[in-house]
């Protein structure tokens, strides 16, 4: 359980360093979208796994680095 906590912490916080920039520069342009696209659709599809498992490790970090990831991508949106 710790493990899948630290593993899942530190997929959530890598986005921390991107939606900051992002958000204090307001420029997304080196940013692409369909990955984006993706990432949030595996992040959804874990958390959702995570719900049928009760797996409240997956379903914590997943839930966060998904709600994260939309944020990257609605700036991506809205500073582009």
């Amino acid at each position: 359980m710790i493990l899948g906590l630290v593993a899942g912490i530190c997929t959530t916080a890598a986005v921390i360093p991107q939606l900051w920039k992002a958000w204090k520069t307001k420029k997304v342009t080196d940013v692409s979208p369909g990955m984006f696209f993706v990432l949030i659709t595996g992040l959804a599809l874990w958390t959702v796994y995570g719900l049928l498992q009760s797996d409240w490790p997956i379903i914590i970090t997943n839930g966060l680095a998904l709600c994260l990831n939309s944020l990257m991508l609605y700036f991506l949106f809205k500073y582009d």
